[in-house]
């Protein structure tokens, strides 16, 4: 079992030729309302391919809780250990311009009360692996990355937004995941390259890179390595990140070896670009098997 804890979003989704310049005025071509959110993104993400998920986190008691849930339950993720709190539901506002290209504001609401003591460490002894990003407290992610550590479960922390964690907490993640502005914003801070390898020598855990369209990178103790991006003419790269985060947890929690699950990860990612949407442009395994296979 996968035990997320993270962000819980409504997303609101814009579409328009162009992204509105500072001052300047564009009429949507058409507004979408639809589940987001780091933490549920990519848990629906693991879920949808095939994982064991349990999604920890925070929503509002107002309507908007009903939008960022509905895609966890569309994909049957456990989400007893989400828990309504006085304040908003998070909520983003997401201008997509017509080459795909985005931009997003996120309002964290609700999520900057998710507590790791919604995770028990019962929990935690069940799961085989914990799934985090920083869109929520990082001081309560930062323990949920001790108590994991203590428990010998393995970790895979997102670094997403790329916010300050100390070195020795940087330490603890099993496998840290970067796009490549959090790698230069967490080596400026460590006082290195954002090359995985550079990453990984200071760190002394797996680093894996994400490129864009050039792919992605990772270095462990056992070596280092690029895997390829599927080309693709994008529609929508909302969701390619969070998409490739949680197959590659899901991948991962199934045994695949790290460069295995960066290439199922990379091909999810790659039809999540090719949908509108974020929650909904995420892949079904057999999707992603399909294209695996093609």
């Amino acid at each position: 079992m996968i035990v997320c804890f993270g962000s819980l979003n409504a997303d609101l989704i814009f579409r328009l030729p162009e992204i509105p310049r500072s001052g300047q005025t564009r009429l949507a071509d058409d507004l979408a309302v639809q589940a987001g959110g780091k933490g549920a993104n990519q848990a629906v993400a693991a879920a949808r391919d095939g994982a064991e998920v349990a999604m920890a986190g925070a929503v509002g008691a107002d309507a908007l809780a009903e939008v960022a849930l509905s895609g966890l339950r569309e994909a049957g993720a456990d989400i007893t250990r989400v828990r309504p709190v006085a304040a908003s539901t998070g909520c983003a506002s997401i201008w997509i311009d017509a080459a795909g290209r985005n931009r997003i504001a996120v309002a964290l609401g609700a999520n900057g009360q998710a507590r790791a003591d919604q995770i028990t460490d019962a929990d935690l002894a069940r799961a085989t692996s914990l799934l985090l990003q920083m869109e929520v407290d990082p001081a309560e992610t930062a323990a949920l990355l001790r108590r994991a550590r203590a428990l010998g479960l393995r970790s895979i922390l997102n670094l997403a937004p790329a916010l300050p964690l100390d070195i020795e907490t940087l330490r603890l993640a099993g496998l840290l995941v970067v796009n490549e502005d959090e790698a230069e914003a967490t080596a400026a801070r460590l006082g290195c390259a954002p090359e995985a390898a550079a990453l990984h020598a200071v760190l002394g855990i797996d680093v894996v890179r994400t490129l864009g369209e050039a792919g992605s990178e990772a270095a462990t103790a056992g070596g280092a390595w690029h895997v390829p991006a599927r080309a693709i003419d994008p529609v929508d790269t909302t969701a390619a990140g969070d998409g490739f985060v949680g197959v590659l947890a899901a991948s991962l929690d199934r045994g695949a070896p790290l460069r295995k699950a960066m290439e199922r990860a990379s091909i999810a990612a790659a039809l999540a670009c090719g949908r509108r949407g974020s929650q909904a442009s995420l892949p079904w395994r057999a999707e992603t098997d399909r294209a695996c296979e093609g």
